[in-house]
């Protein structure tokens, strides 16, 4: 014990020397950056006018006018195919649409609640219960159906596409490198973008609404069954071909069912994207839940749109979990005269009132369990003797079947009854088709009167105000005009360097091809205000969560606390943030700054609390033995330790930020953004691509450049 102690001595003051060392390293870095500042401040006030991206390179490159060509080529020779899929998704958009709506909600419910029982428990099955209530009880019952219908339809559609370019990728390696490029513009270039080409070629409603989203949502599912497949142990593989399978049997039959977890998950992935479109795609015509919160956004009704987005926060939830229990084994249950907890963790054991809810929670639940088993058995014995005139063997056959699907059968039971009880209440004039009045409530008043009441505070109004000074004065207006007026070249050239020690010589010369790709496209000026804008709002993000996530490391009970904010706040709809934002703080790029804070701040809190607390325990009782404070150890350890997590932190926040750049313009917000909302609203294709391209360029260079932070980090402090 002493000598791991020792051990951890000499590493922390190793790591302390180096630190030192890095710091020095550090200083002299920054003097230099420090004056090269001050002699750009010179130049930028000198220069009365915007810095120009040359008209010679911009004026003959005319990559817009490719665009519009090529999809004009498209349209006349292509346009019949594209209306005969379009036709067939609306037709099959239709017939599931319409079963949903039209069946009883319950029986809908139920086909939710049941597979949620199998794979994830009560609790998930509960989980699925309040948010099928939510959505019926807030009058969105319907909306709810049509945007289950349009997202079941895209995901069916992008996993079985997905699956099929990830198996092949992962069978030749030169298909995954043509495709791999293919796959990060796809993730990468802003939805916005998407729904051009797919109005153009597809119409409006549904049908380009899926195929938007199938573009959108295929990357994951694809790369993760590539990668799922690459990483079975060449030992199986030889062990296959020893046993004479050949190559397709061996991919069906060893290599994707071993690669399942991984393909299950791409489909977590894949769903969840699917709903971050569902807002965007009523741009297009597409009804549901996101038509709701448009609405909501056009009226300025907070309540409204509080609601329509939290049906979408409980779906996302739901099927978040769902498709995650699926792609793991199912537990072998708890030993005899155990308490099951199906709702509070096992460690809440302690308290009595738990334990007491649990143990009435296991009773009734074992009540209902034995019910469907005596159901099923007697289902059993009734087929088993309708089968004997097939002979006995045949009888057994069927008993045994029943008996080992008896959770199957049983939902089943449960489904038919739920129909037989609709039919027959519906032949005597009340059927249960339509949601319950008696089951529904409204939030949207009670919002609506909380923000009203908070706009006409008047210490809020001066909050509101200093706020929008600070921000707009004392950062967004400085480095825009700092951005906007500093010669182009000269950024160019920064940028190319700060690539070439950071990354590479490579990655430098991509970086400033990249660049001039931005400014022979007209778009320099718009680039700047965006990358001014993510560079003010990841700032501020950093300053706020930075603090609260070491918070959150440090207490156990704040952390609980923080933990469902976080999740509520990564998973409710871009959209939602505006229109309180609007409503708090006005129409402005200020407004635009503040939304995105609140989007992109999660990761920054969730990787600072993560690199926090996976410090080892030694490190910091180590640190205190040599007389170390709480807060000494905290800056002189614990946060030098966890750069690496915090350089994560930052690169997340950095993209969420350029994804939230096409939402802004709504409320006020600029650069490339507003031109990609403005080219959807103009159907200008070429234009739209152009600037959601130059979002792409600017997301590469600053991920890349995050990522080689984060990685430097790591080496220095040899991780």
């Amino acid at each position: 014990m002493r000598g791991k102690s020792l051990n951890t001595s000499n590493l922390i003051a190793s790591f302390i020397n180096n630190n030192h060392s890095q710091h020095n390293k550090h200083v002299y870095f920054s003097v230099a950056l420090l004056i090269a500042f001050i002699v750009s401040l010179f130049i930028v006030r000198g220069a009365p006018e915007p810095s120009e991206f040359p008209k010679a390179i911009s004026d003959p490159f005319k990559f817009e006018q490719w665009i519009d060509a090529g999809e004009l080529w498209l349209k006349d020779n292509f346009r019949w195919f594209t209306k005969i899929i379009a036709s067939g998704i609306e037709e099959v958009l239709y017939v599931v649409e319409g079963f949903l709506i039209n069946s009883p909600w319950l029986f809908i419910l139920m086909l939710l609640v049941l597979p949620a029982l199998y794979y994830g428990g009560l609790s998930l099955a509960i989980l699925t219960v309040c948010g099928g209530l939510f959505w019926g009880g807030v009058g969105m019952w319907e909306e709810a159906m049509q945007t289950l219908a349009l997202m079941g339809l895209a995901v069916v559609l992008s996993v079985f596409f997905g699956i099929i370019l990830g198996v092949l990728s992962s069978q030749s390696n030169r298909f995954e490198a043509v495709f791999k490029p293919i796959f990060d513009t796809m993730q990468t270039m802003p939805a916005f973008v998407y729904l051009l080409p797919a109005v153009f070629f597809f119409g409006i409603g549904g049908p380009p609404a899926i195929l938007a989203t199938m573009i959108y949502a295929i990357p994951p599912v694809a790369r993760l069954t590539n990668l799922g497949i690459r990483q079975i142990p060449l030992e199986t593989l030889e062990a296959a071909h020893s046993f004479g399978a050949s190559r397709l049997q061996t991919l069906f039959k060893v290599q994707i069912p071993i690669a399942i977890p991984s393909i299950l998950l791409g489909i977590n992935q894949t769903i969840m994207m699917a709903l971050g479109l569902v807002v965007l795609a009523t741009f297009i015509g597409a009804e549901g839940l996101g038509a709701e919160v448009w609405k909501a956004i056009t009226k300025l009704k907070v309540g409204w749109s509080v609601e329509a987005g939290l049906c979408i926060v409980f779906m996302a939830i739901i099927f978040d979990r769902l498709s995650c229990a699926m792609g793991k084994l199912r537990s072998v249950g708890l030993p005899p005269k155990t308490i099951p907890f199906h709702l509070f963790p096992q460690s809440w054991e302690i308290y009595s009132a738990v334990l007491v809810a649990e143990t009435a929670l296991g009773y009734g639940w074992n009540a209902v369990a034995k019910s469907l088993r005596f159901i099923v058995l007697i289902l059993a014995k009734s087929l088993s003797v309708m089968a004997l005139i097939f002979g006995k063997q045949c009888a057994k056959k069927v008993q045994n079947a029943i008996n080992e699907r008896a959770f199957l059968f049983g939902s089943i039971f449960v489904l038919l009854i739920i129909l037989l009880f609709d039919a027959i209440a519906t032949g005597i004039g009340s059927g249960i088709r339509e949601f319950p009045d008696a089951l529904k409530f409204s939030l949207r008043d009670s919002v609506d009167q909380a923000v009203a009441s908070l706009s006409a505070s008047p210490t809020f109004s001066v909050f509101t105000k200093g706020l929008r000074a600070t921000i707009y004065l004392g950062l967004l207006h400085p480095l825009d005009t700092y951005l906007i007026h500093l010669p182009w070249w000269i950024i160019v050239v920064v940028i190319g360097a700060v690539s070439w020690i950071s990354v590479g010589r490579h990655f430098a010369i991509i970086c400033i091809a990249l660049l001039f790709f931005i400014g022979a496209c007209d778009l320099w000026e718009e680039a700047m205000l965006t990358l001014s804008s993510v560079l003010v709002s990841v700032g501020i993000c950093f300053i706020i969560g930075v603090p609260l996530g070491i918070l959150a490391a440090q207490s156990n009970k704040f952390d609980m606390l923080l933990r469902p904010i976080l999740d509520a706040m990564q998973t409710l709809p871009s959209f939602v943030y505006l229109i309180p934002v609007l409503m708090l703080f006005g129409g402005n790029v200020v407004s635009a700054v503040i939304a995105t804070v609140i989007y992109a701040m999660p990761p920054v809190i969730r990787c600072t609390t993560l690199g926090i607390s996976q410090i080892p325990v030694t490190y910091t009782e180590v640190a205190s033995s040599f007389g170390a404070r709480r807060l000494q150890t905290l800056k002189k350890v614990k946060i030098p330790m966890a750069l690496p997590s915090l350089m994560l932190g930052l690169n997340q926040g950095v993209m969420m930020a350029l994804a939230m750049q096409v939402v802004t313009p709504l409320i006020g917000g600029g650069g490339l953004g507003r031109d990609v909302f403005n080219a959807l609203n103009t159907s200008n294709t070429g234009y739209g691509l152009a600037a959601g391209t130059g979002v792409v360029l600017l997301a590469i260079i600053l991920d890349r450049l995050s990522q080689a932070w984060s990685k430097n980090q790591r080496e220095a402090l040899g991780l």
